[in-house]
């Protein structure tokens, strides 16, 4: 099976799970790239964006050394987690997207965590 088709079916497969347990909380969505990484809050009821941050920014882009490495995802994760506060929001579900759920995908929940989200 290709590469992208099995990217797919998990990404499918997740999406599924996570309309199932919901129950109307919002949604930390993750996108990882070669260079960068970002995180989104989605609010599905709405169809609206919260919040977002990403290593491509600024504030961001300053404190790290690299884009596309853990540190970068921790730092992007304790910021998603400051914005999600400021929005008002503390209980969210975690789209990991088809991404298995270790590396940069994990830091940055782990730091999201460590920040007040709770998930």
């Amino acid at each position: 099976m290709a590469k992208v088709c099995k990217f797919t079916r998990r990404k499918n497969r997740v999406r599924y799970q996570l309309r199932q347990k919901a129950a109307g909380r919002v949604r930390l969505s993750v996108f990882r790239s070669g260079r960068h990484i970002y995180a989104q809050l989605i609010d599905d009821t709405q169809g609206v964006t919260l919040a977002a941050a990403s290593t491509a920014e600024k504030t961001v882009k300053g404190d790290v050394k690299n884009g596309a490495s853990i540190e970068a995802a921790k730092r992007v994760g304790t910021e998603i987690a400051k914005r999600a506060k400021e929005a008002k929001v503390e209980h969210i579900v975690f789209d990991r997207g088809g991404y298995l759920f270790h590396g940069r995908i994990k830091a940055l929940a782990d730091a999201a965590r460590e920040a007040g989200l709770a998930f």
